[in-house]
């Protein structure tokens, strides 16, 4: 299956410290997420990953209404989805996730100064 999600937004170059971990907290609206840090106030994520995410958080109860979604380009303990880097296309960049082929649009860039190859990702209940 493939995915494309693209928005256009203004590249942030931001420093990464080796073995970060970057934490959101994803609610429904659609799928969305504030971080004032880089300037994403109800960021959707767009297209078809509102189903990628369901089926993240399938076994979170009460995740429709906040979780905690922690991402790295560095494996952490206990991650669940390596997102595997593919190619860069329309200013996003093409991952690979189990059967599935995602783009993720450019806000990825307010993170990493560069798609990273791997983004290893976990969902937790915030309770």
């Amino acid at each position: 299956m493939k995915y494309f999600i693209f928005l256009i937004f203004e590249i942030v170059v931001i420093k990464i410290i080796s073995n970060s971990i970057v934490v959101i907290f994803p609610y429904r609206d659609t799928w969305v997420f504030d971080d004032e840090q880089v300037g994403l106030i109800k960021e959707p994520f767009v297209e078809e990953m509102p189903a990628i995410i369901d089926l993240f958080v399938k076994n979170i109860p009460n995740a429709n209404q906040v979780f905690r979604l922690l991402f790295s380009n560095n494996k952490f303990p206990n991650y669940q989805a390596e997102l595997i880097w593919v190619k860069e296309e329309f200013e996003g960049n093409w991952y690979y996730w189990q059967q599935y082929d995602l783009t993720v649009c450019p806000a990825l860039y307010k993170y990493f100064p560069i798609a990273p190859k791997y983004i290893y990702c976990k969902a937790e209940s915030l309770s």
